[in-house]
Parts: structure tokens; sequence; C-alpha cells
């Protein structure tokens, strides 16, 4: 069984060997930087640690990991572009640093290698992998479209907002785990457990984003505090908070949401203290902590030997220990 360090430094020295050869080479040049600039490298973790739990030898999923990796890198690049980002990783993003076209014509190019990475899986589970993956990702670029919506709308639900994370962020992570069980011959039951574990786990690490860019510290959340909240952003909060506000709570938030100049500061800190009036921490952590249990509860129902699912428990951890 493999350490998580262990797979983490495999997936580099992997990702350090992609060519990208075809010209013209300066095509290729805003993927290879992109992918150069790190990341946790979860995604293509999840999958080897499935394949891990029913297999020792994980080589056949490596090229379905890093097909998954240089997907979720694509999908970044062009969430960037869509957000007008001019930071990824405390990196200038590609537009930055090449211009929109370029961004969206390697994007395009990332796509493409994503799937020639997964068509080498072993021929006997590619069509399964294939069928997975194309789903995902058709399934993502949903979500995308549910947030980009979300913008212009102020009757967001709360489970409109919760199948809008499942399908931008969860269902990722869920494939990478049902992907890994596949490539190791995993019971069909066992990688629909998986793939339900990553998709709870999902959710749970996507509410505590919105927590802690809340309520967080940024010297260990790695991002400024309340950028949801200046952006007027739909999160599960700000759905609570007028799904429960006063009248006079809800003609606040409208001001706020209303003004197109302010102190940030201020906005901040008004909107906070009304999300502590209303109690949405307590809420948050609740839901997080539901989420949490359940992802813990579809390993638990594996057959796997408890110890092997360790590496698992750790990982969940870690995703979520971006404390406050």
């Amino acid at each position: 069984m493999f350490a998580f360090n262990d797979i983490l430094q495999k997936i580099e020295q992997e990702i350090t060997r992609l060519q990208f050869t075809y010209p013209p080479k300066s095509l290729y040049d805003p993927i290879e930087y992109i992918l150069s600039l790190g990341g946790k490298r979860i995604r293509p973790a999840l999958v080897l640690m499935a394949c891990n739990l029913y297999k020792e030898n994980v080589d056949a999923a490596i090229k379905p990991a890093l097909g998954l990796e240089v997907f979720h890198n694509f999908t970044l690049l062009h969430d960037d572009l869509m957000d007008e980002a001019d930071k990824r990783r405390n990196k200038p993003t590609v537009h930055k640093v090449w211009n929109a076209n370029t961004a969206i014509l390697s994007g395009d190019a990332m796509l493409i290698a994503a799937y020639q990475l997964i068509g080498e899986t072993e021929p006997e589970s590619l069509k399964e992998i294939l069928d997975l993956f194309t789903g995902t990702a058709l399934e993502i670029c949903g979500g995308q479209q549910y947030d980009m919506e979300f913008e212009s709308r102020t009757d967001v639900t709360e489970e409109e907002y919760i199948e809008m994370i499942r399908l931008k962020t969860a269902v990722l992570l869920a494939c990478a785990l049902k992907m890994g069980a596949i490539m190791g011959n995993a019971p069909e039951a066992e990688a629909e457990a998986l793939y339900q574990f990553g998709i709870n786990i999902g959710l749970a690490f996507q509410l505590q984003d919105d927590l802690l860019d809340v309520y967080g510290d940024t010297a260990t959340f790695g991002k400024n505090i309340g950028g949801d909240i200046l952006c007027n952003k739909k999160t599960f909060m700000l759905i609570n908070a007028f799904r429960l506000a006063s009248d006079i709570q809800k003609a606040e938030l409208n001001s706020w949401i209303g003004k197109k100049t302010f102190d940030p500061a201020e906005k901040i800190a008004a909107v906070t203290a009304i999300y502590d009036q209303l109690r949405l921490k307590e809420l948050s952590e609740e839901k997080i902590h539901m989420y949490y249990n359940q992802a813990m509860n579809c390993l638990d129902s594996l057959s796997v030997a408890p110890e092997r699912l360790n590496i698992l428990k750790e990982v969940s951890a870690r995703l979520m220990n971006r404390q406050s």
C-alpha cells in the first residue's frame, strides 16, 4: 500500500514527463506553464489511491489519472478567463501572460490532450472510463453554467446551490475515485460507494471553502477573507441569510449588494455581523459535518480492510483541515 506522499511524488514525476511535441510549440507553452504552477494534485492522487485499495500495482491507472489532472487544469484555465482573474497560485494567469485567444485555444488543446491520455487506458476498462469521464466533463460544464446564471439571480435556493457545487466541484472528485476503483477491478457496488464518498467529501469541502471565506484566517486559508461578500456571490451563507433574515436585515443586505462604491472592510464587517446574528457559521458547520459524516459512512461500507482505508481518511482530513 502506497503512502499518500509516495503517490504525490509519483504523480509529480509523471507530470514532469508529459511532453507536448506537436507544432507549433507556442500552442503548448501555456499548457506547460499552468501544469508547472503545481497545486494539490488531489484528483490524480484519488485515482491512484482508489486503485491501490484493490491492487498493489497502480501503473495501469497512471495515464487516466494524468488525463484527469490535465482536464482539471483546463477547467481552471477557462475559469480564470471567464472570471477575468489575474492570479492563479500566486502567479499570473494564462490569459495575462499571453492573451484571451491563446488561453481559449490552448485550453481546447488541453481538453484534447486529456482525452488522449485517458485513451491510453487498458482496453478492457477503456469504454467504462471514457463514459465516466465524458459524463463528468459535461456535468462540470453544467455546474459552471449554473454558477454564471446565479450571478444575476436573487432567488437562488439552497437546493439549487448544493446542486451547482455538486456539479462544479464534487463530481470530479467522485469521478477520480470511481475511475481508480474501476482500474483496480473493484466490485461495482464498491466503485459506486467510492463515487458517493467523493460527492459527499466534495460538498463538505466546498461548503467549508464558503465558510472560511468569511470566518477563516488569511494566513492559513491562503486567500483574502471576504471575497465572496465583496462580489455578492450566492453562497450557502448568503442564500440562508436571505431566507432567515428579518425585514430590517434583508433591507441592509440588499443595500450592500446594490452599492457600486463602498469601503470593502465596512461591507465585509456589516454582512458578517448579519451572518453572526443569524448564526450562519453554526448552520454551515452542521451542514459540513453532515456531508463529511456521510462520506465516512461510504468508506466504512467498503469490504476493504480498515487499515487500507486510512489513506483516504487522511486525505479527507487534510482537505478539511484548512482551519480558521
